[in-house]
């Protein structure tokens, strides 16, 4: 359920019109929080949010990379005393505004409690600092990283309260350090066991370590962003940026073959101190962001950061073997429309060439050796335009330059050493602009979520491929799979901003800027994480589909019949919605669990329960959940190792009056174009307080027995009892004698009657079933 929670000095006006929607202190200038999106993290000023990684655990890794260094250290972290596999509908969510104390405190969360596991600089104990990049011939320290990004955990023991953190250090040496890590029951914290930076000079060192991926069969797969576009300039010493190729060189002893990076890196026999790393030539040489393998541990999605670029696809030719596959790049059509917010793309992909790591490296090793003393101006030292559009005119049969002859090359090194320049020739959508994380889960698989930090510059020039309006604040797009798990649509889902080009911080604080790290959880929500100087804090958001289903009219919803092979008699029903807590002040949301459950399945039957949550008085959607797996015995249930056909769920509201809504759906079915199946399940309940006719009253009935608090001697009875006029049970004496009209009876003694409302701001729910 969304959760909107808002900061506000608790008044006795605000105590006596509880009713009245509580008010948030913000800039006028700012806009409103979209419903599908949660603040949950703010970071320090300049400081980019990375390494987001949720381990099986649901433990919640995340990074601050270059913060402002004279007021607080790059960090590597993680968030305690929270499952992030198993989150409630609703998450509390942080404010926007801080003092400058909070701020400066460095990492804030408005869920569970960050802990600082690793800063650049600190010791090690095998010897070195974190983030110490160091020289592979001599051991000679040459720098020390403050950009620590993605993070992977990679458990020690069956219940993975040990294991090993590694993480990528993004810089030109990049480093990897691994961290030992022990869960401590009794701190509620990790302890720190071990750690030291890694020695990469097995595969020549890496360039720019970036975001990353856990593969289906747990090992880390680290993205070298390359950002380097025309290879010709790599040993141009008058390159405006040659001082990384100098720093490579110092780093390894002798000048550096440009082939040797941007690939994607897998780190074998990772649950050991010597760990073995593999760069996968066979995966394409561009700006890798991440990988995200598929469940055929097969197919792989390659996103390519930086201007004027391309996604990609990798097919393996064995399952957990990423050594050899067919590269493919996509090509899209772009809708009938410009709307950056709205527009979506067809996409087919292009059969790059098939290769392997070992056919490859024999390419790679061709350009060893070259230095600046072989650059001369106008030439290249390296893979040529020229021989790129041959291999393309070649593999298209079609003479591209118009020449009279179509090219041809002897081999398909130009499709994975020169990868996004091939794709391009090859007429691939080369338009993509700050193309960012790539994220999926198995749990939650029908969709693959990309970001894209920048929608600009070639994806809004009125030509090619794609041609939609601006949105310098980012979009996060959404990907359509087929049943071989092939991406046939693009769509947008999220969009940030607004964007005022004025500002001192161009987009508004209550939306999303520069989206860059992404998480899927397995309930399909999305995590991400920002980068961007757009903010003055980069913020994480929990984002969750709007996607609102119809109400249910009683009759199988949506004024149609449940389609196949349910005969329309199943039930679906809301027994209750309950109290679980009452908040420390009642402007704050109320936590409250339902249950829901059905009956009279058909056998060899799956099926989908929609829960939804609307507010009465307009039925706003507020909230919706799904319950999966339901067979004719009920849903499965792990911990009673069986089945039952009931479903409880706890979620949070603000006080008000509601509606909840349940819909039973085929699972074999497209749920968003289906018509529910049977009965559904209608529930009216107050939060907070009573509601009569809809009406919202702030009175309340904490036992629930008819008899309001404020004239209820016995506000504890048992639910179910049987009361008089005061109240109490036939087992039950009233607190104070015969009540009657003495003051005291409208307040609690030893209080006065303001502070006695504000104790007596207990919880009340008064549920009529709608008819």
């Amino acid at each position: 359920m969304r959760n909107k929670s808002v900061l506000s000095i608790l008044s006795i006006a605000l105590l006596l019109a509880i009713h009245i929607a509580p008010f948030a202190s913000t800039e006028s200038s700012e806009g409103t929080t979209p419903v599908s999106m949660t603040r949950i993290m703010m970071f320090p000023p300049n400081a980019e949010v990375t390494g987001i990684h949720i381990d099986a655990n649901g433990n919640f890794f995340v990074n601050a990379m270059h913060p402002d260094d004279d007021n607080y250290i790059a960090t590597i972290g993680v968030i305690n005393g929270i499952d992030w596999n198993e989150l409630p509908s609703s998450v509390p969510e942080l404010a926007s505004s801080s003092s400058e104390s909070d701020i400066w405190h460095g990492i804030r969360t408005s869920y569970g409690d960050y802990q600082v596991l690793l800063q650049s600089g600190d010791a090690l104990s095998e010897g070195g600092v974190a983030g110490g990049i160091y020289a592979a011939d001599d051991g000679n320290s040459i720098f020390i990283s403050e950009k620590p990004d993605y993070n992977a955990f990679v458990p020690l023991n069956a219940d993975g309260s040990r294991g090993y953190l590694y993480t990528a250090w993004e810089e030109r040496p990049a480093g990897i350090s691994q961290l030992e890590i022990e869960w401590n029951t009794a701190s509620t914290e990790w302890d720190v066991l071990g750690g030291m930076m890694l020695d990469l000079s097995s595969v020549n060192g890496g360039w720019v370590l970036c975001f990353g991926s856990m593969s289906p069969w747990e090992t880390p797969l680290l993205a070298e962003e390359l950002y380097f576009s025309n290879t010709q300039s790599w040993n141009d010493e008058t390159y405006n940026y040659h001082y990384d190729q100098e720093r490579l060189e110092d780093y390894l002893g002798y000048y550096p073959n440009p082939y040797d990076y941007g690939y994607i890196m897998e780190i074998e026999n990772s649950a050991t101190t010597d760990p073995d790393f593999i760069k996968h030539f066979a995966m394409g040489r561009f700006s890798h962001e991440n990988a995200q393998v598929m469940p055929d541990e097969r197919t792989v999605y390659l996103s390519d950061d930086g201007y004027d670029t391309v996604l990609f696809k990798f097919v393996a030719d064995a399952a957990r073997d990423l050594s050899s596959g067919t590269l493919y790049a996509a090509k899209v059509t772009q809708d009938d429309s410009r709307d950056s917010a709205t527009t979506g793309f067809d996409v087919e992909w292009m059969e790059m060439a098939s290769s392997s790591n070992s056919v490859i490296q024999t390419w790679i090793d061709e350009y060893d050796g070259i230095t600046t003393a072989d650059f001369i101006a106008g030439q290249n030292s390296y893979i040529t335009d020229e021989e790129i559009r041959d291999w393309a005119e070649g593999r298209l049969n079609d003479d591209l330059n118009g020449d009279g002859t179509i090219g041809y090359a002897a081999d398909d090194r130009v499709a994975f050493l020169e990868s996004r320049k091939a794709a391009a020739a090859l007429g691939a959508s080369d338009e993509w602009n700050k193309m960012e994380g790539v994220g999926f889960n198995p749990n939650a698989p029908d969709y693959l979520y990309l970001a894209m930090s920048d929608v600009g510059y070639d994806m809004s020039d009125g030509q090619g491929d794609i041609d939609v309006t601006q949105n310098r604040c980012g979009i996060v797009y959404r990907m359509t799979l087929d049943d071989e798990w092939n991406v046939n649509r693009i769509e947008p889902v999220i969009s940030g901003g607004p964007y005022t080009s004025s500002a001192t911080y161009e987009c508004d604080v209550n939306n999303l800027a520069g989206p860059d790290n992404l998480a899927v959880l397995d309930d399909g929500r999305v995590l991400i994480g920002e980068d961007t100087g757009k903010h003055e804090d980069n913020m994480v958001w929990l984002w969750e589909s709007t996607a609102e289903p119809e109400i249910s009219d009683g009759e199988g919803g949506n004024g149609g019949e449940g389609s196949g092979t349910g005969n329309g008699s199943e039930t679906i029903t809301v027994n209750h919605v309950v109290l679980v807590d009452t908040p420390l002040h009642p402007e704050w949301e109320w936590n409250y669990s339902y249950q829901v459950e059905v009956s009279d399945l058909q056998m060899d039957v799956n099926y989908t329960a929609v829960i939804g949550i609307y507010r009465l008085e307009d039925m706003d959607w507020e909230g919706l959940d799904w319950w999966w797996d339901i067979d004719w015995e009920g849903g499965y249930d792990e911990d009673n190792d069986g089945y039952h056909n009931q479903y409880n769920f706890t979620f949070s509201l603000q006080s008000g009056c509601y509606h909840i809504n349940a819909d039973l759906y085929e699972s074999n079915g497209d749920i968003e174009n289906s018509a529910p199946v049977g009965s559904p399940g209608d529930l009216d309940f107050g939060v907070g307080g009573i509601c009569m006719d809809g009406v919202f009253s702030s009175v309340f009935d904490s036992d629930e027995d008819g008899i309001i608090d404020k004239l209820d001697y016995c506000p504890d009875t048992s639910q179910g009892e049987t009361v008089n006029a005061r109240g109490c049970s036939n087992t039950q004496l009233p607190e104070t004698g015969e009540g009657g009209d003495d003051d005291d009876a409208t307040s609690i003694p030893g209080f006065g009657l303001l502070l006695s409302i504000t104790a007596a701001l207990g919880a009340a729910l008064v549920a009529t079933r709608r008819e």
